[in-house]
């Protein structure tokens, strides 16, 4: 397994030598934010079980801090992403604070609510966010050190390769969290919050914690996404939509594991630039669906805009048939089978 994640990294890391196609990068790029997003949203709703639908004001508050930072007062990307970060895990201690009271659905519908309150107050905190309006971030400065150009962002190349190292520290993090006491506390925790606090874990403080890596991860990713992009507007970055493509990533992919968010964002990516260029519809008419026909003018005209419903048939055919991901389908699979117990073997007893 290390192997092959070795030779995978290492391939990613010479794929822009020979791929030139701006849009086959720009694809890698969504999917390496994908990956991020996921891994960052893993940590406390795969690990503690601790579904948040809120990650939009993590992701959306990191996109802000550094856009604002950069225009208004012109402080470099590489910097003013730190500070994002920190107004991230700001903005998760007091969510964990206020939500952590609760547990199950009610857990899930405050972190809705309070992604809410934080779109509405970026909708209407004119004088700092632009509201409705959104920013529009002007041409990034060149990365220098020492007076020398690192780059200067003309090409999706550095984005290209920030976003792979991005979703690679998202994964070793990931990681360190799952191996380490702080992994296995939120997974006791997972499995039972009233037993797991029999045992003297302090819930509070774990869940805490966990939500403060996650919400790290998530607002480096946002702020990342902000910088590509370019733009950012309240409903774009804090939408539910945001939050609820976090969740679906380790849904489909595997809750609760490193590799899950990887293969689920690899299957939203490409799911998500196949409806946008109506390549299903497309499909579909290559495999005898009439164009001229009325379900052929219907899918023509409105399989692109069906994200959403998509999404919704996948998470139900997801839940229905892999309940464990895709990842855990494998895992399952792999599994040795129970020793068997016949007729025999009792009697011995």
């Amino acid at each position: 397994m290390k192997a092959i994640s070795a030779l995978t990294l290492i391939g990613l890391s010479l794929l822009p030598l020979w791929l030139q196609s701006p849009y086959a990068l720009h694809i890698f790029i969504l999917l390496f934010i994908a990956v991020s997003m996921g891994e960052g949203w893993n940590v406390i709703g795969g690990y503690a079980g601790q579904y948040s639908i809120g990650h939009a004001a993590y992701s959306g508050s990191g996109a802000y801090c550094t856009l604002i930072l950069l225009q208004t007062f012109h402080l470099p990307p590489w910097i003013g992403v730190w500070l994002a970060i920190c107004l991230s895990v700001l903005i998760a201690l007091v969510i964990g604070s206020i939500t952590f009271r609760l547990r199950g659905p009610y857990f899930v519908l405050a972190s809705i609510a309070v992604a809410e309150i934080v779109r509405l107050t970026a909708l209407n905190w004119k004088s700092l966010t632009n509201g409705a309006e959104g920013i529009l971030a002007n041409e990034l400065p060149a990365f220098q050190i020492g007076g020398h150009v690192i780059t200067d962002f003309s090409s999706k190349i550095p984005y290209y390769y920030l976003g792979l190292s991005m979703a690679v520290f998202a994964i070793l993090i990931n990681l360190a969290v799952k191996r380490s006491k702080l992994g296995y506390y939120l997974q006791a925790i997972r499995e039972d919050q009233d037993a797991a606090s029999s045992l003297g874990i302090p819930l509070a403080r774990y869940k805490k914690t966990g939500l403060v890596i996650s919400a790290a991860l998530t607002g480096l990713a946002g702020s990342f996404a902000a910088l590509y992009i370019g733009f950012i507007e309240p409903d774009g970055v804090f939408g539910l939509e945001v939050s609820v493509q976090a969740a679906l990533v380790c849904i489909i992919g595997g809750v609760g594991t490193v590799p899950g968010p990887v293969v689920g964002a690899v299957v939203l990516v490409l799911l998500s630039e196949a409806l946008r260029a109506n390549l299903l519809a497309q499909s579909l008419f290559k495999l005898g669906v009439p164009e001229t026909s009325m379900v052929g003018n219907f899918l023509g005209e409105n399989l692109a805009h069906a994200h959403v419903l998509i999404y919704g048939l996948l998470v139900i055919l997801v839940i229905l048939f892999m309940p464990e991901g895709v990842v855990g389908l494998r895992l399952r699979r792999r599994k040795p089978p129970l020793p068997a117990t016949g007729g025999a073997g009792v009697a011995r007893k």
